[in-house]
């Protein structure tokens, strides 16, 4: 049986692979899609980016974690299937980055290729049991019918790759957030891996925040490139699928929640889009800007520092998906709470209409009208006050200038009076 220095050693090896690969084609990304035009223009108001961006560096991506994936090290048939279906995900994104498909094709494709990882095995079979126990105190589990697990492992894979997708609306948030993501997901697999087998889906999640980590340099604000749908259809798909092959729902009663929670943001932010767009009466497929960084943005915190927010969620929520994989439940129910504390500060605005349905529906135009409009009345309150200030400051020195005149005064008049 092979070690954990073994691994070890894999590990950090397919961590500085994709690194230096992804960050070595980054520019070569750049020049490609210069030459095939694939430039994302900021056309409409949901886009924040002010210029002319390549949108073609999801290839770095790619590449990089393709690189340190085919490491042999433990590598089995399942990591196999999720790279070739990561292959064909990503030719998907970026024929969608070059000839603009329509949708609802992008998401026959998905629905497709998720549909073929099933039939190759990779699939959600039985979830974990939390009431039910075995005879010698076990965890029971709730075996899936065929059709049921195929819809169910379908549904994850093709909501988690659309999930990513929309979390890429800032510079560096998707590719950040996927980075602490899979490292958590990562970890989780690597202390548990020696004795449930998952040493190769830890090698390939850290091989995929590599190939984050060295895009970002070019991806984080300002942008210099972006991952286009061809870099968040695969990030999304990879990491929705790795998190199906670990067998880590055998390492706890709640095992089935550690994926979830980790990209509980994600998650959360599509159902709310979802939910938002069904109470507007809108297609679910339509664009908007209700997304939790557009709400962030629309509060005046600047890329930089929305984006820096929201890693920090995702991490708080990769914590706590690791305190559960320990069954440390008691140390991660008050992280939980602290996320979820800081997903409802993000979404209420400080004043908030009547109603649920008002505040889910809300669009960020009108928040950022609205705290526009705060600011211009601070704006004027406090450029009062300093006129006012000033004017008492004024009547104040002249009022001392004043007094000393008359003082001056009453000296002179004195010594006229002794001479």
């Amino acid at each position: 049986m092979l070690g954990a220095n073994y691994y070890l050693t894999k590990i950090i090896t397919a961590l500085a692979i994709s690194i230096a690969v992804a960050f070595a084609t980054a520019p070569l990304s750049i020049k490609i899609a210069q030459k095939l035009g694939v430039i994302d223009k900021p056309k409409d108001a949901r886009r924040v980016h002010k210029n002319p961006t390549p949108r073609f560096g999801g290839m770095a991506i790619f590449l990089g974690s393709m690189a340190a994936m085919l490491i042999p090290a433990g590598m089995n048939n399942k990591i196999v299937v999720a790279m070739a279906g990561g292959l064909l995900m990503y030719l998907l994104g970026i024929t969608d980055d070059i000839l603009d498909i329509k949708p609802i094709v992008k998401f026959l494709g998905q629905l497709i290729i998720a549909s073929g990882v099933y039939a190759f095995g990779v699939r959600i079979s039985f979830i974990s049991n939390y009431f039910g126990m075995t005879p010698n105190g076990s965890n029971a589990n709730v075996i899936l019918s065929e059709g049921v697990a195929y819809i169910i492992t379908v549904l994850w894979i093709v909501g988690i790759t659309n999930a990513v997708n929309l979390m890429d609306g800032l510079d560096g948030l998707a590719a950040g957030s996927v980075a602490i993501m899979s490292l958590c997901l990562a970890y989780i697999a690597y202390i548990h891996g020696m004795r449930l087998g998952s040493m190769p889906v830890c090698i390939a999640l850290v091989a995929v925040a590599g190939g984050c980590i060295g895009f970002l340099p070019y991806n984080f604000s300002p942008a210099k490139t972006f991952m286009g749908d061809g870099g968040a259809l695969y990030l999304g798909y990879m990491i929705a699928v790795l998190s199906v092959i670990s067998p880590l729902k055998r390492a706890t009663v709640v095992g089935a929640l550690i994926p979830m929670l980790t990209l509980a943001v994600p998650i959360f932010d599509t159902l709310f889009a979802m939910l938002r767009r069904m109470l507007r009466h809108e297609s679910i497929m339509k664009a908007d800007k209700g997304h939790l960084h557009h709400h962030l943005m629309a509060a005046g915190f600047g890329q930089r520092r929305s984006v820096l927010i929201m890693y920090g969620i995702v991490g708080i929520m990769g914590e706590v998906a690791i305190l559960i994989s320990r069954e440390l439940y008691k140390d991660a129910i008050p992280l939980f709470l602290i996320a979820l504390l800081y997903l409802g500060i993000i979404i209420v605005p400080k004043r908030s209409k009547k109603g649920i349905k008002r505040i889910i529906t809300q669009d960020t135009s009108e928040l950022e009208k609205e705290y526009f409009t705060e600011y211009l009345n601070y704006e004027r309150e406090r450029r009062k006050e300093l006129r006012e200030a000033a004017k008492a400051a004024a009547e104040e020195q002249m009022a001392a200038e004043e007094a000393a005149e008359a003082e001056n005064i009453k000296e002179n008049q004195k010594d006229q009076r002794i001479e």
